[in-house]
């Protein structure tokens, strides 16, 4: 009788031993699937509503119509002209062939390339075309290097700041810009077509008319 007795309580002391051990294991999935829950809930939601991650777009570059017709790669392109000083840049440029010219006439070249942190209003082909030939062949003979450094501001300057600005240019006298987004003004009547070019030493904003110093 005290045999069976002995065996019963060894037999009641091994389950009790297991069952904490089973209790443990059981306890330690029911955690983890509870980690797994709270995660699942706590990560946020994405819907229609969530707005997209920024693809890396930014306002700072190039803006404007005549941006389009610059070449997409090479010397003439927007990396290419970013690499060189602005009257070399310029001269990779088809559409500032006859700006070039004019610098080149007036011996501006290496003055502009030389020249560090300034910004270029630089008329297109088109622009010069607007003045009359005749009026044209007196400017290129008298007064070109005066307009010519009439375009040049010894700052680089942002498109915030042509919002509403006034500025003193090489030439010694002012100019005003105006606008906001990507449309503005020189002297109220030159439209910047093509904005915010980077050169190795200069900004440029291609303008459809010559300005002309008081």
């Amino acid at each position: 009788m005290n045999a069976i007795r002995f065996r019963r309580a060894a037999v009641a002391v091994a389950a009790a031993a297991v069952l904490p051990l089973s209790l443990t294991a059981c306890g330690g999935d029911g955690k983890a699937d509870a980690a797994s829950d709270k995660a699942a809930t706590s990560a946020p939601a994405m819907d229609e509503s969530t707005p997209a991650a920024d693809d890396g777009a930014t306002t700072d570059g190039p803006f404007g119509p005549a941006c389009a017709s610059v070449p997409k790669d090479g010397a003439g392109s927007f990396d290419g002209m970013a690499k060189d000083p602005v009257a070399t840049a310029a001269s990779n440029n088809p559409a500032l062939s006859t700006l070039v010219t004019a610098v080149k006439k007036a011996g501006l070249v290496d003055t502009l390339n030389n020249a560090e942190n300034i910004t270029v209003f630089a008329p297109t082909n088109d622009a010069f075309a607007k003045i009359p030939k005749a009026d044209l062949d007196k400017v290129l003979e008298a007064t070109l290097t005066k307009i010519l450094t009439y375009h040049v501001v010894g700052q680089k300057l942002t498109p915030e700041q042509l919002e509403n600005g006034s500025y003193d240019t090489l030439e010694k006298s002012g100019l005003t810009t105006a606008g906001s987004g990507d449309e503005y003004k020189v002297n109220g009547t030159s439209n910047v077509v093509c904005g915010n070019v980077p050169t190795a030493n200069a900004t440029v904003y291609i303008v459809d008319t010559v300005l002309m110093p008081k």
